[in-house]
C-alpha cells in the first residue's frame, strides 16, 4: 500500500506515523517578532527522474504534514517540456495511478492506454507549482540534482532556486567535477541576480566525494551532514568517516584557510513513496527549520547562508539563540523524552572538535571566548526515530557553527 488511500488521498494514520508526522511541529522563538521558521526539505525525487510518484501527490504529502516549502530536485531536470511515464504493472502503482485520476480528474490528468500499459503526461514545474502552491503558506523551489561522475565515483549536487538547467560538466578528478558544477551555479546566480545555493549531496554515496575533495572547494558552504537515504552511510565505517566528523575537519581547514564555514543540511532524498521501511528512501526523516521575515526563496536562501537554521531528525526546538557571546538552545520537550545537548567546537591550536560542554535536560547555554575557534550544538532525543536509517536510531538536530563575537 502506498501513501494515500484511492479517492481522496486522506492519509493513513499509520503512514503518518512511519513518517514522523503524527506530531505538532515546534519551532524554535526568536529575537525578532517579523521572524518566523519555516520546515522544508531541500532534496526530493519524483516520477521526472527516479522517484516513483507523481509532483503534485508528493507536494500534497508534504504539505498536508507540516512543511512550509519543498525542493523537487529531479535528477539533470528542471521538470520542463513533455515527459511521459508508463505505470508499472505492479498493482500498487496501478492503484496509486487510479488515486491520481480519482483526486485530480480527467481534465488535469493527461493519459491514454496503449498495449494495455497506462502511460501518464507528467505536469511541468510551472503546472505542479500553480497547483499545489499557497502564497505564505508553501511554496514549491525550483531545484536540480546536478548528478555527474568520475571514472566509479558518483558525484551529486544540488541547485536550490536555478533558474535555468545546468549540464554536468564532469573533470579530470572529484574535486574537479565539483568545482566545474559549483562554479556553473554560482555563474548563474551571478548572471541572473536570483539567489541560489549548491549543496553537496550525500559524500559517503558509495564513499564517492572525500574529506580532501571537501576541502579543496571554493564557494561552497553547505553540504548534507544526514541524508535519508538508506545507502549513503552518513555514519561511515570502519575505514571511511561519517559526515559529521567530516563537517568538523571541513570547517577547521576552511577557518585556516580564509574561508567561511561550511552548514550542514537535514534532507529526505525521498524516492519510494509506496513501500516504507529501512530499505527504502522515504518521505519524512530529514529536513532543516529557517528562520526567515517571509516564504520565499530569496529570503529563505538568505537566511540559510546566513546560518539562520538548524536541521533536524525529529528533535524540535523551542528557543535558538545566539546574543552576547553566549549560545542558548531550548528543547520543545515531548513527555516521557530525554534530551542531551552537546555544544561540540575547536579550541584554539587545536586541529580536531571535542565536546566542550554536555547537558541532560531541556536548555542549556554556552558562553563562548577568545580560547574557542568555533561551536556548533548537536541535541540528541531518547525518543526513536519512527522510520530510520543505519544506526541512527533516535531523534537529532544539529545547530550550526558559530564563531565568538569579536
Amino acid at each position: 500500500m502506498g501513501l494515500f488511500t484511492s479517492k481522496n488521498y486522506i492519509f493513513l494514520s499509520v503512514l503518518l506515523c512511519v513518517f514522523s508526522s503524527c506530531k505538532k511541529n515546534s519551532s524554535a522563538t526568536t529575537s525578532e517578532t517579523s521572524q518566523r521558521w519555516f520546515k522544508g526539505n531541500l532534496h526530493t525525487h519524483s516520477y521526472w527522474s527516479d522517484g516513483d510518484e507523481f509532483p503534485e501527490v508528493i507536494l500534497n504529502w508534504y504539505k498536508t504534514n507540516g512543511y512550509q516549502f519543498l525542493a523537487l530536485s529531479d535528477h539533470n531536470t528542471l521538470a520542463e517540456g513533455d515527459k511521459w511515464i508508463t505505470v508499472s504493472e505492479d498493482s500498487i502503482y496501478e492503484q496509486a495511478f487510479q488515486a491520481y485520476l480519482d483526486t485530480y480528474g480527467e481534465e488535469w490528468v493527461t493519459y491514454h492506454i496503449d498495449s494495455g500499459r497506462t502511460q501518464v503526461k507528467l505536469k511541468t514545474y510551472e503546472e505542479y507549482r500553480n497547483k499545489v502552491e499557497s502564497p505564505g503558506e508553501f511554496i514549491v523551489i525550483r531545484s536540480e540534482e546536478i548528478t555527474d561522475r568520475f571514472e566509479d565515483k558518483h558525484i551529486h549536487m544540488n541547485a536550490t532556486n536555478i533558474q535555468n538547467k545546468i549540464e554536468p560538466m564532469g573533470g579530470n578528478s572529484v574535486a574537479e567535477v565539483l568545482q566545474n558544477n559549483l562554479n556553473q551555479v554560482l555563474d548563474q546566480r551571478k548572471a541572473t541576480g536570483v539567489p541560489m545555493i549548491p549543496h553537496i549531496n550525500h559524500p559517503n554515496f558509495y564513499y564517492s566525494i572525500d574529506l580532501e575533495d571537501m576541502i579543496a572547494l571554493d564557494g561552497e558552504r553547505f553540504f548534507e551532514v544526514y541524508n535519508g537515504h538508506p545507502m549513503v552511510h552518513n555514519m561511515g565505517d570502519s575505514t571511511h568517516i561519517s559526515t559529521e566528523e567530516m563537517w568538523d575537519l571541513i570547517n577547521i581547514s576552511y577557518l585556516e584557510k580564509g574561508k567561511p564555514l561550511m552548514y550542514g543540511l537535514a534532507t529526505d532524498d525521498s524516492h519510494s513513496y509506496h513501500t516504507i521501511g529501512e530499505k527504502w528512501s522515504n518521505a519524512g526523516r530529514g529536513w532543516v527549520m529557517v528562520e526567515a521575515d517571509t516564504l520565499l526563496p530569496s529570503a529563505l536562501i538568505n537566511s540559510l547562508e546566513a546560518g539562520k537554521f538548524y536541521s533536524s531528525t525529529g528533535v524540535n526546538l523551542k528557543k535558538l539563540q545566539y546574543k552576547e557571546g553566549t549560545l542558548s538552545i531550548e528543547v520543545a520537550p515531548e513527555e516521557n523524552v530525554d534530551y542531551k545537548i552537546v555544544f561540540v567546537g575547536c579550541k584554539k591550536g587545536q586541529t580536531t572538535t571535542e565536546e566542550l560542554k554536555i547537558v541532560n535536560g531541556t536548555s542549556a547555554e554556552y558562553a563562548l571566548d577568545d580560547d574557542i575557534r568555533f561551536v556548533r550544538c548537536k541535541i540528541t532525543s531518547s525518543k526513536l526515530q519512527e522510520n530510520p536509517i543505519e544506526d541512527l536510531r533516535y531523534e537529532m538536530a544539529w545547530t550550526q557553527p558559530i564563531l565568538p563575537v569579536p
